[in-house]
This record gives structure tokens, sequence and C-alpha cells, in this order.
């Protein structure tokens, strides 16, 4: 029997026989692997895995570290590990809930007998520092799913038992921290000695648990005041406990029980709702002199169908509604600006025609006609279609697009004659109450099930791109999100149940020989714990059919 195994390690580009059964992290030091940043895992044959993976096969092995998101998610996993075991360790009756991101953070609330104030947050602090320097092992567990179902039910975690329990999973792995248990579905680091860098704070009547910062993971994340987008988070989380939605298990349940009919209608009566209540605002504001509606979000958001159904109620509120698309302001594709990476920068406000957007919004306000320009997303050309656009009396400008909130876009229009509204996909169900459903996951899901339908691109290459499109919305959209004058979520309690048939078959054609398929592979696993629901029951205005098709809207 042999000794050693080959393995190619892409860091260093040479391949080395070591001996079998080494961890990743014994790897490191073998392999000669340096990276600037802290290294939390790796990809080995371009799966994601713990440094705590043993090898016994030849593999291709390639180490990441902070300044990746995998490694980054890796981290924090880990982070909130110790937190929950700081929280459990000083507030044994309390619970613990990690809910989003927020402020360059991640937002969290303990609910205690007594309340939580300053010399218990400060205690919860130094008992996570106490762990890290302890350097405990992260232990993983794999045990046949109804056993986990039944330890997490005994220790009091129905959120956790539910989750796995409406599974399709016989196998199910958790992990232990110094005898106290928890799920994540991601990787962890091999040991609480990694995690050095952290902190907790109140937050808006919370708390914040801040990270390492994604561009320079040698300091952490400077807290960013975010209190409109956490609003509209506890407006969404208020909806779900009314709804009894507060995790992914609770939906799945809600399958079972023959009760999806009813989460689609409220959900989606939930969202109509909301607009109308923008159009009665907006309404107001055009008698005081608006007469533009900037509408903005990130990649994916659903800020046309936002816009095409916020037209409608408009309409009904006997305004008329002239709509205009800045995707079809693009400049040619080889015109586009490159980013510091020499990578098309789509998400630039230069990317725009700014000139040919002004003077059409110029002769828009004064009355005149203009014919408006279609991007053609498959030829990178800009085509003309005799779209010919007026304002009449009682018109009202709606701009959709993701720069509708930068002063820069606008600048010649007074700051009373605009409103503007931010859209975004601020996932609020959780899969259990410390693991949260990233917005960016929620988004990237639905820009994949598009690019594939209507621009006809593959996963692998919507994948590609996602890192570039995360860096311009922090640069050109995030920094201006706050401006808004009302933002809406237009993530919905069941969606990611209705995109998982979707994107499935997607994701799956993702080859494994691809840098892509380790983020494809972990997309297929996260959406594997939604029961799958079908989309027939969604109405033809559903703002998800935008992405999955079969809109009464055209586009």
């Amino acid at each position: 029997m042999r000794d050693t195994v080959k393995v190619h390690c892409l860091n260093t580009g040479e391949q080395r026989e070591v001996p079998v059964g080494s961890t990743l992290e014994e790897l490191i030091e073998i392999l000669g692997v340096q990276s600037p940043y802290l290294i939390a895992n790796a990809k080995v044959n371009n799966k994601t895995e713990s440094l705590a993976y043993r090898v016994y096969r030849p593999k291709m092995i390639e180490y990441v570290d902070l300044s990746d998101s995998s490694a980054m998610r890796t981290y924090v996993r880990s982070l909130c590990f110790i937190l929950a075991k700081a929280v459990d360790d000083l507030l044994p009756n309390a619970e613990m809930y990690i809910e989003h991101a927020v402020s360059k953070g991640y937002y969290f609330q303990i609910e205690a007998d007594l309340p939580v104030g300053k010399p218990e947050l400060d205690a919860i602090r130094e008992r996570m520092h106490e762990i890290v320097k302890a350097d405990i092992p992260f232990e993983q567990v794999e045990e046949e799913t109804a056993k986990v179902v039944k330890l997490f039910r005994e220790r009091g975690m129905e959120d956790k038992a539910l989750l796995l329990e409406t599974s399709d999973l016989i196998y199910s792995r958790y992990s232990i921290l110094d005898g106290y248990i928890d799920y994540f579905y991601g990787c962890l680091t091999p040991s609480t000695g990694y995690i050095s860098m952290f902190d907790i704070q109140p937050h808006n009547g919370g708390y914040l648990l801040r990270v390492p910062n994604r561009e320079h993971p040698v300091e952490l994340e400077p807290e960013v005041q975010q209190e409109k987008l956490l609003n509209v988070y506890r407006e969404h989380l208020k909806f779900l406990k009314i709804s009894r939605l507060d995790n992914v298990g609770d939906l799945n349940k809600a399958k079972r029980e023959d009760r999806m009919s009813e989460v689609i209608q409220v959900a989606e009566a939930y969202q109509a709702n909301q607009i109308a209540n923008i159009a009665e605002e907006i309404t107001r504001r055009f008698e005081k002199g608006v007469r533009v509606v900037l509408i903005s979000g990130p990649s994916s958001s659903g800020k046309t169908t936002f816009r095409k159904r916020l037209e409608v109620q408009l309409l009904v509120n006997m305004l008329k509604p002239v709509g205009i698309s800045l995707d079809n302001y693009f400049v040619e594709r080889e015109k586009t600006p490159l980013d510091e990476h020499g990578e098309m920068d789509y998400e630039s406000l230069h990317a725009l025609d700014l000139e040919l957007f002004e003077q059409h919004m110029i002769r828009l306000m004064k009355g005149e006609e203009v014919e408006l320009p279609v991007y053609n997303f498959v030829t990178g050309k800009r085509e003309y279609k005799k779209n010919y656009l007026t304002m009449s009396e009682n018109s009202i400008l709606i701009v959709e697009g993701i720069h509708g909130l930068n002063p820069a876009l606008t600048a010649h229009i007074p700051p009373e004659k605009k409103f503007l509204v931010y859209v975004s996909a601020l996932t609020s169900i959780s899969l259990d109450d410390h693991n949260w459903i990233p917005a960016s996951d929620n988004r990237l899901l639905r820009r994949i099930v598009r690019d594939y339908r209507y621009r006809g691109y593959s996963a692998e290459q919507t994948i590609s791109r996602w890192n570039s499109v995360r860096r311009g919305e922090d640069k050109w959209i995030f920094p201006y999100q706050e401006n808004a004058d009302v933002m809406f979520n237009s993530a919905m309690i069941y969606e990611l149940a209705a995109i998982r048939r979707h994107a499935e078959l997607i994701l799956m054609q993702v080859p494994r020989t691809a840098p892509e398929y380790s983020e494809a592979y972990r997309l297929l696993k996260f959406l594997s714990y939604f029961n799958y629901i079908t989309d027939r029951e969604l109405p033809p205005t559903s703002l998800l059919r935008e992405f999955l098709g079969g809109s009464s809207f055209r586009y």
C-alpha cells in the first residue's frame, strides 16, 4: 500500500507527493503555500472543503484566503458558532437569532429572561475571546438524519430539527464545539484559534457582529449606518412571524401540509399592498411638484417588474407613467469601461451613454417626443425599434436602473422634482436561527435563471461575472441606497422553493473542471434544503415571473 499520494497545488503550480491521509491544514506547510491573508479553506477538485479534509487520493488543490468570498463565508460561519457557544455559556436559557447582513456586519438578537445590556454584551465578547484563545477544534459528526433531528429536538433546537426533518437527506452532519452542538451547511475552520478578528456591539435595538473587511481583511469592516435597510428587514420579519414562517423548515412544513397556495397568495398580496402604498405616496408628491421617479437597486432585484407594477398602480391613481429603463442606454459593448481587474465594468455609471440619457430626459420634461433605444444583450449593440415616448400634463417619468439613486445621473433635475425608490431582494426567511440566507445568493440564483432563459448565458458565465458585479454594486449602488425616499423588498417567502426547479438544471450543467463548479455545487446544496414547489399558482403579474417566465408584462 502506498504511503504517499500526488497532489497538484494551484497556488504554487507544483505537483508533489505527500503523505496519504494528510489534512489540508498540514499540507499548507508541506506544499510551501503562502498567502497575504488567513487561509480559511481550500478548493479540492473545484469543490470547497474544510482544512480538516484529509487527502487519500490524487487531488488538485487551491487554497483560498479571506480575500475570497468562499473563505470569508467559512470564517464568518465559524465566528457565528463561537458567538452562539458564548451566548449559551453565559445565558443558557436565552435564544439567539442571527438575522441578516447589514451595516457591513451581521445583525443579531438575543431573547433572554432579562434585558441584555452592556455588561452582558461585554461578558459575551470576553467569553468569545477565551474560546478563541483556547483554540478548540470544531468537531464534525455525521449520523442518520433521524438521529440528528432527535438530538436537536432534545436540546430544544426545533428550528434545526425541523430543517433537517423536512430535507431529503438520509445522513446529516452537525458540529460540536466543546460540548455545544450546532448546524451549519458549509465548512468551518479547523479550530477556534483561526478566528482572531471580530467585535460585537449594540446596534439599532439589537446587536451587530463585526467581521473582517472583505477588501483588506486585516482590519474590521467599518460600521455603516443603514437604518432604512434595517427597517425594511424588521417589517418583513414581523410579517414572517405573523405568518409563522420564520425559517425554511416552517416553509417546508407548509408545503407538506398543503398550505403553499395560501403562502403564495399572502406573499403576493403583501407585495401588492406595498406597491400600492408607494404609488399613493408618489401621487401625493406629484401634487407638490415631483415629476420623475428614479428606481434603483442591485442586479436581479426585480426593478423592471416593480416598475411595471408601479406604473399600473399609478394609472389607477389617475397619473400617466412614462417608463424608461437605463439598461437600454448602455454604450455598445466594445466601449464598456474596464474595472481595476481589466474586466468589463457593466456596473459603472460610465457604462451608460450619459449624454444621450440626459438629452432624452430634458426633451421629455419639455414635452417633446423622443425615440428610445433598445439594448440587445446578445449582440451588445443599441437598436432602435420606433419606440417613441412623450409626456403630457399628468405624466410622470419612471426611470429604472442600477444608477437611479446616484446624484450624478440626474444632477440637472432639481431634488424637489425627484422621488427615489430602492429595490432589493432582502431575503428575510432563514435556514434556521443561526443560518441566514444572503440576499446576494437570492439575487445570484435569480440572475442565473434569467440569464440562461433570456440572455443565452450559461450558469458558468453568470457565476464567473458575479464577483465583478458585486464589486460594482459596492462602488456604484450600495453607497446611495440610504438616499431613497422609500425601500421596497422584492424577495418573497416562497421564491427559492419555486426557483429550485429552474436553477438546478442550469447549475448541473457547470463542468466539474470549471473553477465555477465550487460555487455551483454550493448553490445546489443550498437549494436542496427547500422542498420543491411548482410555480403554476404564481399570478402572471408576480415579480418572480421576470426570472421564471410566464409574465403578463412585456420585457
